[in-house]
């Protein structure tokens, strides 16, 4: 734990420039507990009664999450995300050209705590995925539990934002040419894994989504972000420990867990909630043609998800001593 007499406070002299990155950061954190303050102050007023009920019949029967979302290109190109970037930084690196004329499926690696490499990359144009990729119309997924919550979902959707479901994904890429999705492979129980240096991905028994490539004859691309993991420090949750017990029962029961972890805080270095500025590199793999099965059979599907790891590790062998210098160990697939 930090010594509260040695936390290193930030300098009054500091840049313009870093405190608006700074600033980008904190409100792109506290954007659901703001959205949803939002929503429940408008309930308290008779006056937006009507507004409020209207909205929420709407939320209620709206599809548009399991279609794709309502993507925004104001929304996404906001000099805002530029800063947010910034401040880490963050880059984006890709191996290969993609061909606009074929669907792809990007794998995302490592969750993090909260993925923030996915969502500038492939939720923002900040690092301008579609200039390196023209062509490809990417959707970040999400849970379908996040397209629930009042004025959040919309915010999520305005960003390119859809549910993860199967057929939300079958939805999009059924769109037509160059329309692809990016999953998050390990989910949130490998959230729980997120430290600095440590590479642990939960990957061996994931085979849904290589079975939506193989039913759908859509590219499989590795991603990964070198520094994901860095950006927050996490307690100690040993498996079987009173934490680890909760965080899994709240995983089984919700779908998603709460990892226990701290960063640096507004004014100083030390103590908050706030990531720390520690660089992240995504690096989108070289894309894998895989021939469409309506039915695959298991070993099918072990048979790409082994190209698949291998492109995997190919990202990982060639960046591992430029991005991850400060890993405790190797790249472990669990």
């Amino acid at each position: 734990m930090t010594n509260l007499l040695n936390i290193q406070l930030a300098p009054l002299n500091v840049p313009f420039i870093r405190r608006r990155q700074t600033t980008a950061v904190l409100l792109w954190f506290i954007s659901l507990p703001v959205t949803l303050c939002v929503f429940f102050i408008l309930c308290t007023t008779i006056f937006f009664w009507p507004w409020i009920i209207a909205y929420s019949l709407f939320a209620l029967f709206d599809i548009a999450p399991e279609n794709g979302g309502r993507r925004f290109s104001f929304a996404r190109k906001a000099a805002f995300w530029k800063w947010y970037a910034s401040y880490f930084p963050i880059t984006l690196i890709k191996e290969a050209d993609l061909d606009p004329s074929k669907n792809y499926i990007f794998g995302y690696h490592p969750h993090g705590v909260i993925s923030v490499g996915a969502w500038t990359n492939f939720g923002t144009e900040a690092n301008d995925f579609s200039k390196k990729f023209p062509g490809i119309t990417c959707r970040l997924l999400t849970l379908a539990s996040n397209f629930n919550l009042p004025f959040y979902r919309e915010y999520l959707m305005a960003q390119g934002l859809a549910s993860v479901s199967r057929q939300s994904c079958e939805n999009i890429l059924r769109k037509g040419p160059g329309h692809s999705v990016i999953i998050v492979v390990g989910g949130a129980g490998e959230s729980l894994n997120a430290r600095p240096g440590v590479y642990d991905l939960v990957l061996k028994r994931r085979l849904g989504f290589i079975k939506l490539a193989v039913r759908n004859g859509a590219c499989l691309c590795p991603v990964f972000s070198f520094g994901e993991n860095d950006i927050w420090e996490q307690a100690d949750n040993p498996k079987g420990s009173n934490v680890w017990k909760f965080q899994k029962t709240l995983q089984k029961l919700s779908g998603w867990t709460m990892p226990i972890f701290h960063g640096r805080g507004i004014f100083n270095y030390d103590v908050g909630i706030l990531p720390h500025r520690r660089p992240i590199t995504t690096i989108v793999g070289r894309p894998i043609e895989v021939k469409k099965i309506e039915n695959p059979t298991e070993e099918d599907l072990l048979e790409v998800q082994k190209k698949y790891i291998d492109e995997l590790y190919h990202i990982w062998n060639t960046y591992k001593d430029k991005y991850a210098k400060n890993r405790v160990r190797e790249l472990t697939l669990i």
